[in-house]
């Protein structure tokens, strides 16, 4: 592991309803959500979910695109998907999120061995997409014998 001191703030997604959205990262998910009340009150743009202490996600209404005005053509480039997301667990919380995505009714792909990421390879990665089609692979890189 390198010992850069740049991390992964944030990430923006792009949600139809960011309450809703709230609630599915933090029931399906199991992140903790951050100001959905402040919210729907009016007194934040956004709510977020967080990942960990550094990272969250925030959850952008639809809406929002248009205020996107931090660089010259910002506002025409918002709202366009990225390609995935990945979020890396432990193995049990692996199984855990799995579990409880299936609980939810949300597809998951099949299990991928071996998959290479900012770690090396990861054990096992699996695929979903949240309500507004937004796709997370979840992985981890511990090595399992049992997996």
């Amino acid at each position: 592991m390198t010992k850069h001191t740049t991390r992964l703030d944030h990430v923006v997604l792009w949600v139809a309803d960011p309450v809703a959205a709230a609630g599915f990262y933090e029931t399906a998910v199991g992140l903790e959500p951050i100001d959905v009340t402040r919210f729907a009150e009016g007194k934040v743009a956004f709510p977020s979910v967080r990942v960990n202490e550094e990272t969250i996600l925030d959850l952008a209404p639809h809406e929002f695109a248009e205020r996107m005005e931090m660089l010259p053509g910002s506002a025409e480039s918002a709202g366009h998907p990225v390609n995935h997301v990945c979020l890396s667990l432990s193995a049990d919380a692996f199984d855990a999120l799995r579990a409880r995505l299936e609980d939810h009714g949300v597809p998951v792909s099949g299990i991928d061995p071996g998959l290479s990421g900012a770690r090396g390879n990861a054990a096992r990665s699996f695929y979903f997409r949240d309500p507004d089609g937004n796709v997370f692979e979840v992985r981890h890189y511990d090595q399992d014998p049992s997996h």
